[in-house]
């Protein structure tokens, strides 16, 4: 079964597991997925984030979302936005299901189709108040769900959104609007009900007043005992 067939699963092979990490801008999941695929080794393959990806396709369209340098992809064309980003999650899973996988056993996927979803909801939503944020969310992802698969497991880390908000400042050199931070709130809420509507795939961490190593650490925590997990039902 491929990664566009609606109702299944990539075709990662038998012990695969594939394990998304989300989170709101400077929450922290990047630096622990790096730390976490460092950590396991050859078992880990690490899908980078779009933003980061190499892949020339990907990098062109992020380039032309991110031309006029807003910190959010916002071009003044959100639906147009969320189409082109669902497109490139749906080629980054089709390119992931012709990759030799042997000896892989976890796949960990530094934001996923779960970004998507939430944070073109907010962004959409910001421009029309009278939205519902959430239902947003759930039809963008379930019309991902019609060309691809989702992740076997969601780890979704929160945090004080203007923590949050000031280390990302920090790392891209330039400040964000109060318009820009409520964004990031709305995010966070919408990553919290996610894992409240569907509490089999997602594990919620809070990482508020963690340092990176510790975040790392728990996220590395979750990791292992998924793939327990699925060793023991493969037993």
């Amino acid at each position: 079964m491929n990664a566009s067939t609606p109702t299944g699963r990539l075709a990662l092979g038998a012990t695969s597991l594939w394990v998304s990490i989300e989170g709101i801008n400077g929450v922290g999941k990047t630096s622990a997925a790096r730390s976490v695929a460092a950590a396991l080794g050859a078992r880990c393959l690490l899908l980078d984030e779009l933003t980061d990806s190499g892949d020339t396709l990907t990098g062109r369209v992020i380039a032309a979302l991110s031309a006029e340098g807003d910190p959010f992809l916002r071009t003044g064309n959100p639906a147009v936005e969320t189409l082109a980003l669902l497109a490139l999650e749906v080629r980054k899973t089709e390119r992931l299901a012709t990759r030799d996988l042997t000896g892989v056993r976890v796949i960990l996927e530094d934001r996923g189709v779960d970004s998507v979803a939430v944070c073109q909801a907010a962004i959409l939503c910001s421009q029309q108040p009278e939205s519902s944020p959430d239902a947003v969310a759930r039809h963008v992802l379930s019309s991902a769900r019609r060309w691809t698969a989702l992740p076997d497991a969601t780890i979704a880390l929160t945090g004080d959104p203007w923590v949050c908000a000031r280390r990302f400042t920090d790392r891209i050199g330039c400040s964000l609007t109060l318009a820009d931070v409520q964004v990031l709130e709305q995010i966070d809420i919408l990553y919290r009900e996610a894992a409240v509507r569907d509490p089999g795939r997602f594990t919620l961490l809070d990482t508020a007043g963690m340092s990176p190593e510790e975040t790392a650490a728990a996220v590395q925590e979750v990791v292992t005992t998924l793939l327990d997990r699925q060793a023991t039902h493969a037993s």
